[in-house]
């Protein structure tokens, strides 16, 4: 099946069981991520160049996420994306090194904003601007020499997506994916992990350029073919679904590519029952790209999230990796400070060798007493094989959302997010009021 004509053509109906349960968890999961996000420099400093610069008219209007005031529907979408980016705790795509969700949210909750939808209808562009992100951004791997940003391909997603929400017939939906494809942000994504900064990956201008594609679109400009909508990865299109087979869920806030090191020490500490003081040295094997991260002394969030040697250490002293250790005076803490510069990292051939669609590390923690402790080879936790239980999903939402939202607030969007694909117009109205307002303890 061509690309246009899925995206034209997908219906409720044809969602499996499979694909909504991955659609309820990761909309449940985004939230919370962006309900912790609303808090960050980053998220305000995007929601406010956002509405100086994409504000709204009378034609075009939707509001923040978790902030209430009023843009454009690419400004709102570019907003949404930069709040959730600015923690790296949302779901992700190892297969693609990257996310889909924290383009795709923002960018469909703007276009809900102002035009009635169920939560059929709204699983149903969720699923579609899903299926058709990942197959692109695999295409995109398989063709571009260079690792782009995950707004490179989002925005194709966000394009055929929005394209669909607002009327295009097939040939509209394929000029879409030209335009969000030609138009999309290939931006370095290696250039981020060695100098980490806000820009993160890519989202926040991946989501505005496929909403602005699909109007594209609509009003007759031309951008077709899409090259990466075509190849062997769209075989199978409407069939199967790299929706459920590629999506992973992050238990702690920072790049994926530490977490299986994270995973291994915290393991060590567990069933060696030893405590970060008998810690003198840390050594970690692990596939190149993640050695370019190091991070042995972050001094800023975005370093923070692009960092190895610092989350391990993180683990290592506190047995988590959770808003607490976002804090700004996390970064100086002396203890873990002092592990993290402890810590080598190492890249391993043969980790780097079978890091192709996952991920791969060995911990070995050397103690004072002369002692090695040794983990063996593994993936992090949340991939499809290791998933998060969906216990392990809602206690991570109420630790990011609870605070910010209030708990009785939180409880109300879990129970919303639970059976999101099943509210009529009123109950998805009910939703969106809570996450397109300003957050009020």
């Amino acid at each position: 099946m061509l690309m246009q004509d899925f995206a034209a053509s997908l219906s409720y109906k044809a969602l499996p069981e499979d694909v909504l349960k991955v659609l309820r968890r990761s909309l449940l999961d985004s939230l919370g991520v962006a309900a912790i996000g609303s808090q960050t420099e980053m998220a305000r400093i995007g929601t406010k160049t956002a509405r100086m610069m994409f504000g709204a008219t009378s034609a075009s209007a939707a509001r923040c996420l978790f902030d209430g005031n009023v843009a454009s529907l690419a400004g709102a979408a570019m907003a949404g994306a930069m709040t959730i980016d600015s923690t790296d705790a949302h779901d992700g795509t190892s297969p693609c090194k990257g996310h889909a969700g924290s383009a795709i949210f923002p960018a469909l909750l703007a276009l809900a904003d102002e035009r009635s939808m169920t939560g059929q209808d709204f699983a149903t562009y969720l699923a579609l601007a899903y299926e058709i992100s990942y197959r692109a951004g695999l295409t995109q791997h398989d063709i571009c020499a260079d690792y782009h940003t995950s707004g490179a391909w989002t925005a194709i997603g966000v394009a055929a997506m929005t394209a669909r929400v607002i009327g295009c017939n097939p040939m509209q939906i394929h000029e879409a994916a030209g335009i969000g494809e030609y138009h999309g942000p290939r931006s370095q994504m290696m250039r981020c992990i060695d100098h980490p900064t806000m820009v993160r990956d890519g989202v926040g201008w991946g989501a505005p350029t496929g909403i602005t594609a699909g109007f594209l679109a609509l009003n007759g400009f031309t951008g077709a073919p899409a090259l990466t909508c075509q190849g062997p990865h769209w075989q199978g299109l409407g069939e199967t679904w790299k929706l459920v087979s590629d999506t992973h869920y992050k238990p702690y806030p920072c790049c994926r590519w530490a977490h299986p090191s994270i995973d291994a020490a915290a393991d060590l500490m567990s069933k060696h029952k030893i405590t970060h003081h008998q810690v003198s040295s840390v050594e970690i094997k692990t596939f190149h790209n993640a050695t370019r991260l190091a991070g042995h002394h972050p001094k800023t969030a975005d370093e923070f999230a692009y960092s190895i040697a610092f989350p391990v250490a993180c683990m290592i002293v506190r047995g988590q990796i959770g808003p607490a250790e976002l804090a700004a005076e996390t970064l100086k803490d002396p203890e873990i400070l002092r592990i993290s510069n402890a810590t080598q990292l190492i890249d391993d051939p043969h980790l780097t060798q079978i890091s192709e669609g996952k991920r791969w590390a060995q911990v070995s923690l050397r103690l004072r007493d002369g002692r090695i402790c040794e983990s063996p080879p593994r993936s992090p936790r949340g991939d499809v094989d290791m998933p998060l239980t969906d216990a392990e999903i809602s206690q991570k939402f109420h630790l990011f959302a609870d605070p910010i939202l209030g708990v009785k607030n939180a409880e109300i969007l879990e129970t919303l997010c639970a059976d999101f694909d099943q509210l009529d117009a009123p109950g998805l109205q009910s939703l969106l009021e809570l996450v397109l307002s300003k957050p009020q303890i």
